[in-house]
């Protein structure tokens, strides 16, 4: 009876070491592109450098390729510590802003669903895709849950994740640049200054590490218990924001940990885009550009005639608005400073919006099989 047992343990311990070597390698080119970023100046370093990095490097060199990758029981931890951080700048007066942000959940909202519909007459109407497969491919948010649904529901799953991958990537890439070009290499420098002024885990307590560290575990735990969308993240969060909105906790950025996470993220990410086989999926990979470009504009132009017309800034707007990725996106508000609480508040709800809505769409939509 115990030679099963050994079989199960030795898979495990393989399955282990080629995801230490996955990760080593991954990380490796991740923090030396991102170093070189950080030299040259460019916004977001090792967010955008860790992803081009192994994106380029990964893609040209076909014996790397299959050795990039973050592993699961990597990636799990360094979102659940993303979401406890984010969580962190909810403070205990954001209740007095509930309200005040009511117009932008409105126009978010509008947005997407206005998004959704251009990208559904594009893909069906021009493009002639299923429905349920244009709908999956082309609904803006909840990357991996969509994913992980498509599997059940389309035999092409591979380009329901090619058209979130590329969604997300154009994001990374553009979001610097745009905040580059709309306020000058100023704030670029001050968006890598404040990275570097986050305090370091040397000079916490250690009981602030520990909270840190509690918050992080037995948040999963709970947010599975509560059938949570995306619980690595959203448990955390919804932790985290609670208790130090009641003002139980205070838990500051940690410089060594945001880095991570940009590591972490961007890495796997570029991971995935070199492993897509771009010519073979050519006309895939043209449609999900236009897709991608459809959704972007429009919660890019949403965000710029409500930034018009309110005294809200058009990059606080932006970054709450476009759909790539809650992780993502929420790091990116992390490493240039703005309100986090705003931007995790609104793509919390358009996940939530999607995770909800997506699966009672398709239900009503999919034609019934026919009974004899």
């Amino acid at each position: 009876m115990t030679k099963p047992s050994v079989i199960f343990n030795s898979e495990h311990l393989r399955a282990f070491g080629m995801g230490m070597k996955s990760l080593i390698t991954t990380f490796a080119i991740a923090f030396g592109t991102g170093l070189l970023c950080q030299k040259i100046g460019l916004p977001a370093p090792f967010l955008l450098g860790s992803l081009f990095g192994v994106w380029c490097l990964g893609g040209g060199i076909t014996p790397l390729r299959d050795t990039l990758g973050v592993p699961r029981w990597f990636h799990v931890p360094v979102v659940l510590g993303l979401g406890t951080l984010i969580g962190g700048n909810f403070r205990p007066d954001i209740m007095m802003h509930m309200d005040s942000w009511a117009s932008t959940v409105s126009a978010m909202f509008g947005a997407t669903i206005l998004a959704t519909l251009a990208g559904l007459y594009y893909l069906i109407r021009i493009r002639k895709y299923d429905f349920t497969l244009a709908l999956l491919s082309c609904i803006p948010g909840g990357q991996a849950e969509v994913i992980m649904i498509s599997r059940d529901l389309v035999d092409k799953d591979y380009v329901v994740a090619l058209f979130h991958l590329v969604r997300v990537a154009l994001v990374f890439c553009l979001t610097p640049l745009i905040l580059a070009v709309m306020q000058g290499h100023e704030a670029v420098q001050a968006s890598n200054a404040a990275l570097h002024a986050m305090p370091s885990m040397m000079n916490l307590p250690l009981k602030t590490l520990l909270i840190f560290g509690a918050i992080s575990i037995i948040s999963l735990p709970i947010a599975r218990l509560l059938k949570l969308p995306m619980p690595h993240l959203i448990g955390p969060l919804l932790i985290s924001s609670a208790l130090h909105i009641l003002g139980l906790v205070e838990i500051p950025r940690i410089s060594e940990f945001v880095i991570l996470a940009q590591l972490t993220i961007g890495g796997a990410v570029g991971a995935r885009l070199a492993k897509v086989p771009v010519f073979e999926l050519a006309t895939y990979l043209r449609d999900a550009i236009v897709n991608a470009v459809i959704v972007l504009s429009t919660y890019g132009f949403t965000a710029w005639a409500l930034a018009s017309w309110t005294s809200i800034e058009f990059m606080k707007l932006l970054l709450a608005f476009i759909p790539g990725g809650l992780y993502e996106v929420t790091l990116l508000a992390l490493i240039f400073g703005f309100d986090i609480a705003f931007v995790a508040f609104h793509h919390t709800v358009r996940v939530m919006l999607v995770f909800m809505g997506l699966p009672m769409i398709i239900a009503k939509t999919r034609p019934k099989p026919e009974t004899n």
